[in-house]
């Protein structure tokens, strides 16, 4: 779909209400991701099922309209994600499309030189 603002007027032909009753909640789910990373791939952040549950944790189980009507933020939620992107996947569904490089994975162990009671080598 495109930008926050047609979202929120989606919602409005489905839920009625005015744009900005909708508009916090649709620029959410694209505002942080959109300054790190400003194609397509920014939605690997928060669209997916888990993105819907954190909107509900930001926002609370419902919102009320300008006309009283109360609605579920995951149906907006669901309603964002799927016209961005046809369905809603998981995040793990993202994570699998991620391709592993080596830096990834070259963590460091640090509990020997942080941790009194870790057991050395020497004190072996």
């Amino acid at each position: 779909m495109g930008h926050c603002y047609h979202h929120a007027l989606s919602s409005v032909r489905k839920w009625g209400g005015e744009a900005e009753d909708f508009l916090p909640l649709h620029q959410w789910f694209d505002e942080p991701s959109k300054l790190i990373i400003a194609d397509y791939r920014h939605r690997s952040l928060r669209h997916h099922a888990e993105g819907i549950f954190m909107a509900e944790h930001f926002f609370g189980p419902t919102i009320t309209l300008s006309t009283g009507r109360i609605v579920p933020v995951r149906l907006i939620a669901e309603q964002h994600v799927i016209e961005d992107l046809g369905l809603i996947p998981s995040f793990a569904d993202w994570v699998r499309a991620i391709k592993p490089e080596p830096w990834m994975g070259r963590a460091q162990p640090i509990h020997s030189l942080v941790d009194p009671f870790a057991i050395t080598a020497a004190a072996a």
